[in-house]
């Protein structure tokens, strides 16, 4: 799926996740790959209203993760991600998703992507750093029952065996498509078809763009943390989520403020405070 990182570049993005290269692609260190990088590189929509162009090529998203140190969201933290494991020595697959809308319904297609990882163990995995709130570490592909994570318990299930609400679909070979829940509740319905990262520029685009994507009335920044809980900086209002679910909210006051939560607890740093386009709150 890659062009291919050079040796640098592979090297900054592990240190950015606070790693020594693995010395094969085994499944343990796609674990500690995947957690790492949830805690450490941040899904955000920031460039959507800082007028920043969100390009699905290879080396625009290395580029924003890991020289500029930013983070994003589904397509660009997964396709960073993805080009990271593929370096690495991984075998890996890009995957479509349409996430749960409720009511019976699902999103767009190529409404998120996600990664097929398989490893040298013989481990095929569901790797996701690219969802916000979501399972730490990688689901197992092929098991069916209940995969138990620091964020709830996760299923995968073929889509024509799972009362979701949603029917069931399949790719143009046969093969079932895969609803991934957590705690009984359809998060996403997951293609099998191997895609590309132009595949998604449509749908990066319509949720960078429409007013029925929620990326262009909100700003998010969010991360895992150490404690295995969460932090989330909506707009101005900061959220830090305990391991158990209970959650402490507080407003920030000035510009200064915010700019320091987003240096000091994201590893970002910007020069002026993002305000939602189109005049929405920002939380």
């Amino acid at each position: 799926m890659t062009e291919g990182i050079d040796t640098a570049t592979t090297d900054a993005y592990l240190r950015r996740l606070g790693m020594e290269r693995p010395v094969r692609p085994t499944t343990d260190a796609l674990r500690e790959l995947h957690l790492r990088h949830l805690r450490t590189v941040p899904f955000e929509n920031l460039s959507v209203h800082l007028g920043e162009e969100i390009v699905l090529e290879e080396k625009r998203l290395l580029d924003k993760v890991v020289e500029a140190r930013r983070g994003g969201f589904c397509y660009e933290l997964n396709g960073a991600f993805g080009a990271l494991l593929t370096a690495l020595g991984y075998d890996v697959t890009l995957l479509a998703a349409r996430v749960h809308a409720g009511g019976g319904r699902l999103g767009i297609p190529y409404d998120h992507l996600a990664l097929r990882v398989r490893t040298e163990d013989g481990g095929d995995w569901l790797a996701d750093v690219g969802f916000g709130s979501h399972f730490h570490l990688p689901l197992a592909r092929e098991e069916r029952g209940e995969q138990r994570d620091p964020a709830g318990v996760f299923r995968v299930a073929e889509a024509d065996a799972d009362a979701a609400g949603v029917r069931g679909g399949h790719d143009a070979a046969g093969a079932a498509d895969l609803d991934v829940l957590r705690d009984g509740r359809l998060v996403y319905r997951l293609e099998t078809r191997p895609r590309v990262l132009a595949d998604f520029t449509a749908g990066a685009w319509w949720h960078s763009t429409s007013p029925h994507s929620h990326f262009p009335r909100s700003l998010v920044c969010s991360r895992v943390t150490e404690d295995g809980g969460r932090i989330t900086l909506s707009g101005r209002r900061l959220t830090r989520t305990a391991p158990d679910g209970t959650r402490q909210e507080r407003g920030t006051g000035s510009d200064a403020e915010v700019l320091a939560i987003y240096r000091d607890e994201f590893g970002i740093t910007l020069d002026a405070v993002p305000a939602v386009r189109g005049g929405g709150t920002g939380g």
